[in-house]
């Protein structure tokens, strides 16, 4: 499960030092790929195929499949953390996510999310308001 916000510098070849409690879990590899709001998703590898298996059992005949399917591959990047715990994210999803030297990384439950700090302040900011409200109409119950 990933938790916590964490704020990495983006080095000059485009890596990041993953959160050190993030490692174990990413160690044995990951994917990262363009996710909603103009953020990146970095999913474990066991995890995306999981994910995925729908994804292959929905009809390719829908336009909309098909769309989805292809935007989450094309721009997917499968990716081993090096040694010192750092991922290279490649320049297209760099672009995609507005990314500079100053990133946040962001648990969120099944995944790591990737941000331009402006966008997450933003994202944030607005999401503040309604997160207590939120809870009742999302998952009833909890």
């Amino acid at each position: 499960m990933f938790l916590g916000t964490h704020t990495p510098k983006l080095d000059e070849k485009g890596r990041i030092f993953l959160p050190a409690k993030f490692r174990d879990e990413l160690a044995e590899g990951l994917v990262i790929t363009r996710a909603q709001d103009r953020c990146l998703a970095i999913y474990p590898r066991d995890t995306f195929a999981e994910m995925t298996k729908s994804m292959v059992a929905a009809p390719t005949s829908v336009k909309q499949v098909r769309d989805f399917q292809r935007m989450l591959a094309a721009s997917a990047s499968d990716e081993t953390p090096d040694k010192q715990g750092r991922i290279t994210i490649p320049p297209q999803l760099r672009e995609y996510a507005g990314l500079d030297k100053d990133c946040v990384v962001v648990g969120a439950i099944n995944r790591v999310e990737v941000w331009g700090v402006a966008a997450w302040e933003e994202y944030s900011a607005a999401q503040e308001e309604v997160f207590a409200e939120m809870n009742e109409e999302v998952f009833p119950g909890i």
